[in-house]
């Protein structure tokens, strides 16, 4: 059993509704502020937490007082992803992509013990990162970073998001093991979460086009929650990795069955349009998938305070992708 450390305050950067915070709450971290600038977003966090979350344009930076001023153990952030992702126009020129490097300028400002930054997969392959990374280093920011599969964290979701955490004057790569010694042996189906609560063995969930599969059945993960739900249309015909044959009794999840596969709790208060609610569902963090991450960080503090238990990084300057950047591993 892990003994959490309690003490370490938090504060949550581009919080939406509060995925990340809920997981981090949860694996024992006390969250003591949310930001973010979007208002539907911060009316649903101020229903769920009994911590602020304080409006707050995060593309500035030039004052980090409100930041500092909670003196914070731990920082966590997941900046908007829609340029990086396959559903965006992987637009890297400004934007939203930009706010990546707002997040990395806040925690070189701020010097928090750790950070946990979020995004999707794509970001991977992206200068934005090798950019955000060599301020990190600047910073003294010791790395780890992996695309995670929400599915083998607990959450019923082939859902792959990237996650760095970073630890000032800690040494690149030292959670990588931990995350692999945490994974589950096999994927999370959504019958192993809910059972037969359901009530349905398989489901629609609208492809990005009619060569891709639309039908799904409760005995795997689901497929990525994006922030569209549409309704079964007549134009789909079916397709031959489909789990089932198109019919009538074929419908979508419904949007609290999808915040369920987000595994926000049932108890979780939902407001606003249905448009707002997908869009902030869609781009939430699994809750199950931010736990993981506390969990394993927590894991790793309480090995560092008894340094024999500790596991032992891979002996890794950086991680592959940035091993041949000689400019960024001499910044």
């Amino acid at each position: 059993m892990i003994i959490k450390s309690k003490t370490m305050i938090t504060i949550d950067l581009f919080a939406g509704c509060g995925g990340l915070s809920l997981g981090f709450q949860k694996a024992g971290f006390n969250i003591v502020a949310g930001f973010d600038n979007w208002d539907p977003a911060i009316e649903i966090y101020e229903k769920n937490f009994t911590h602020p979350i304080i409006k707050f344009d995060l593309s500035n930076t030039d004052d980090t007082s409100v930041f500092k001023k909670y003196s914070p153990s731990l920082i966590i952030g997941g900046p908007p992803c829609q340029d990086f992702s396959s559903a965006g126009k992987r637009d890297e020129t400004g934007g939203r992509a930009d706010l990546t490097l707002s997040f990395a300028d806040i925690i070189k400002k701020v010097q928090p013990k750790y950070f946990v930054m979020e995004n999707v997969d794509r970001i991977i392959k992206s200068n934005i990162l090798k950019e955000a990374i060599k301020i990190f280093k600047k910073a003294n920011y010791g790395i780890t970073y992996q695309v995670l599969d929400a599915s083998f964290c607990g959450a019923p979701q082939k859902r792959k998001r990237f996650i760095m955490v970073g630890e000032l004057n800690g040494e690149d790569g030292f959670l990588d093991l931990y995350f692999e010694k945490n994974f589950s042996k096999k994927p999370t189906t959504i019958r192993d979460y809910f059972g037969t609560s359901l009530e349905i063995n398989h489901y629609y969930r609208h492809p990005r086009n009619y060569s891709r599969r639309g039908i799904f059945s409760i005995d795997e993960p689901s497929p990525t929650v994006r922030g569209v739900n549409r309704p079964l249309p007549k134009g789909y015909k079916g397709h031959s990795t489909d789990s089932a044959p198109v019919s009538e009794a074929i419908r979508p999840l419904t949007t609290l069955e999808r915040s369920y596969i987000q595994t926000f709790p049932k108890k979780f208060k939902w407001s606003g349009t249905k448009t707002a609610l997908e869009q902030l569902i869609g781009n939430a963090v699994p809750v199950k998938l931010a736990e993981f991450v506390g969990n394993c960080l927590q894991e790793y503090i309480r090995d560092k305070n008894n340094d024999n238990a500790r596991i032992k990084p891979r002996q890794l300057k950086l991680v592959s992708m940035l091993k041949e950047d000689k400019n960024l591993v001499e910044a």
